[in-house]
Formats: structure tokens, sequence, C-alpha cells
């Protein structure tokens, strides 16, 4: 196994100061992700890229995606009148990948859009944002914390790739038709040691009634006679703050969420009754969260009927929810599968963009992630118009 020493003593010394020596498991993922000094995220252990990394998004494949994304946004400003500025808001850009394809294609294609853009990234990691400035030294561009926004001051649209699948989670088990949460504890596995204590699981009554509510609010009726005992699953109540923080933002525009995950039927449907949690670590994935401390990403699918509703109370209207696949195909990334036909490049790397291509919307991989816009403050014209992305694909 491939912990981080410091981060496993710090999340130890959490659990045994806490009043009754344990914390929820979001307390837990949100320390092993996110901890100053030694999380995942915080720290240098990061590695996205299609080969060697940990993961890869759909940035990682090239140019195309970040291309296809720009020419939605600027469809989004003309919609909206022109403003300038237009503020294009990125939360969480992990190493900048992505904003130095949509600001590059913007410079060449879309000039007029690019000046009146003001480009904002929202990010915790500082090891990320310091790669991010290196990536994207060339582009004005603004660094801030989601808090520091004012709130309706944003013109534009807020977007996420791959964000919200990593807020941490609540883990929920049904014990006797009843709803428990999952925490997290340590147990000495022999000497009292730096290193000798493992991450436990305990069962007990749930932290917030914020987490029995959430079925109402997705309207799932956990029936002990649908639902089986020892059914698991997790609650993103942080994705719920993330969103109102967003749309009290929000004064005019959009927002656009690209993740993996399902609708609430799906999601809680009785037969996936071991939740959505995943760990990836060198391209490899499993569901074992504590090994591999603070090496590891660790990720559960997206409720996009929780935001779509949540959304709703916060003042956000729904413009539309459709697959990677659909949405990219739609904004014209059948034509660039096309043009490679009449391309005059070596075999290889004409095999090797189409493999590209074509995994961006792969039915079984990132074709078949979520993609779901919202928006607010649009005038009746504004909102009657369709976005291309979100047209079906002839």
């Amino acid at each position: 196994m491939d912990s981080n020493p410091a981060l496993c003593q710090a999340i130890a010394k959490c659990i045994n100061t806490s009043p009754q020596h344990r914390i929820t498991f979001a307390e837990y993922m949100d320390m092993a992700l996110y901890h100053p000094e030694h999380g995942y995220y915080s720290s240098d252990a990061v590695k996205i890229r299609f080969r060697g990394g940990d993961f890869f998004t759909s940035s990682s494949l090239g140019n195309d995606f970040g291309e296809l994304l720009a020419l939605q946004f600027s469809e989004m400003w003309e919609i909206l009148e022109q403003p300038s500025p237009f503020h294009l808001v990125e939360m969480g850009a992990g190493q900048g990948t992505l904003a130095s394809h949509i600001l590059n294609y913007l410079k060449l294609q879309h000039p007029d859009f690019l000046t009146a853009l003001e480009y904002i990234i929202v990010e915790k990691s500082p090891s990320l944002r310091t790669q991010q400035q290196q990536r994207l030294q060339d582009f004005s561009v603004r660094w801030c914390n989601l808090e520091e926004i004012t709130p309706n001051s944003i013109v534009g649209c807020f977007f996420s790739n791959e964000l919200v699948d990593a807020f941490p989670v609540h883990q929920f088990i049904l014990e006797a038709g009843e709803l428990r949460e999952i925490y997290v504890t340590t147990q000495e596995n022999g000497e009292n040691t730096a290193s000798d204590f493992s991450f436990i699981e305990a069962v007990a009554e749930v932290s917030t009634p914020k987490l029995v509510a959430h079925f109402d609010l997705v309207g799932i009726d956990l029936n002990p006679n649908v639902y089986e005992d020892g059914y698991r699953s997790e609650i993103n109540l942080a994705a719920l703050d993330w969103l109102g923080i967003v749309a009290d933002c929000l004064q005019q525009g959009y927002v656009l969420t690209i993740d993996y995950g399902y609708p609430a039927s799906r999601y809680y449907h009785p037969k996936r009754s071991q939740g959505t949690l995943q760990c990836y670590y060198h391209h490899r994935y499993h569901d074992h969260p504590y090994i591999n401390i603070g090496r590891q990403d660790i990720t559960a699918h997206v409720d996009f009927t929780a935001l779509e509703t949540w959304g709703k109370k916060c003042g956000l209207d729904a413009v539309g929810w459709t697959q990677q696949g659909l949405f990219l195909m739609a904004l014209g990334l059948g034509e660039r599968i096309a043009a490679l036909s009449y391309q005059e490049q070596p075999v290889s790397q004409l095999l090797n963009r189409r493999e590209a291509l074509h995994q961006l919307i792969e039915p079984t991989g990132l074709g078949n992630f979520g993609v779901l816009v919202q928006s607010k403050g649009l005038k009746n014209e504004e909102a009657l118009r369709s976005l291309k992305g979100l047209t079906i694909p002839s």
C-alpha cells in the first residue's frame, strides 16, 4: 500500500479528538482529497493524463473537447446579446489543459468573443493552481475561491468538467429499514506506533437530518419492502451547497455541469446495492478508500436529479440534460471525425486522433457522461433560444 503517513496521522488525530472518536465518511474523504498540505489534490500526487497517470479526462485526449465547448460558450455569448465582460468561470480546472484549449481556440477563431471574455478559475488546490498559472501565462486569467465571487455579479457561464464527482459524500446503509450513516474510526493493529493502526468503518445514527430529507428532494422512497437490509450508497450534500453558492453568484447566464452520473431513479435503484464510490490509482479503479490514502482519487457518481431539483430551489431553470456523446456530436464532433479521411498525415497520427475522438463519444465511457445545463436571469426571448449542444444531431 502507498499511503501518505503524514496524512494518515492527521486523519487519525481528527478521529481521536472528535467527541465519539469517529468522523463521517464525508469528513474522511474531504481530508484524503483536500487536506491543505497532504491531500491528494493539494499535493503533487495528482497525475491527469491519458497514459501513465491515475486517470484522464476528456481534455486529455486533445484539443477537440475544449474547442467544441468554446463553440458552445460563444453561442451563449450571442444569446445573451454579447455582454462585455462575459464571465467564463471554470470550477476545478485540473492542470489548466481545458482552459488552454478553450482560450487558444477563441484566440484563433473568435477573437471578438475573446476580447469580451473574462476567464476566471476557481481552484482549491495550490499545486494545481501553480500548474494552471504556468500553462496559461499568455492569457488574462483570474484565480479566486468561489466564496470570493460577489453575489449576483456573474454574467456568463459557470462550468465544470468532472468536478462534482470529487466532492466529499456521506455514505449510508439501511439497517432494519432505517437509514444509518457510515463513519470512519481507527483500529490499533498491535503496538501503538505511528503507523500501527488502520481505518475501519462504524455505523451509527445519521449526522444530520439533511440526509433523510435528501430522498424527499429526489423523489426516492426507501421502502423496506423494496430495499433490502445492507443496501448502501452515497449522498452528496456538498454538491448542493456548491450549487447554491453558484446560483447566488450568477446574475444572468448559464451553469454547465459535465460529469459521470445518473438520474436519482438509476442512482438509487434497489439493485445498485453498493453505491457508486470508486478509487483511481494508476489508471486502475477499485472500491477501497482506506488504502493509498493521499495517493489516489476518490469519487462517486453524480445524482443529476438532485442538482436539477435543488437548482430550481436556488433560482436556476433547467435548460436541458443530455449525454456527452450527443452533446459533442451536436456541436460538430461528427464533422471532425469525417474530416480525418481527407487529411494528409501519417497513418499512425490519423489512427491516434481517430481513437481520441471516438473515446469522447464512447457509449460505455466518456460519451455516457451527463451534461446538465441550467440558467438564471434570461429574458423570455433568450430562454426560448435552443443551445446547439442540446439539439438532436442529424
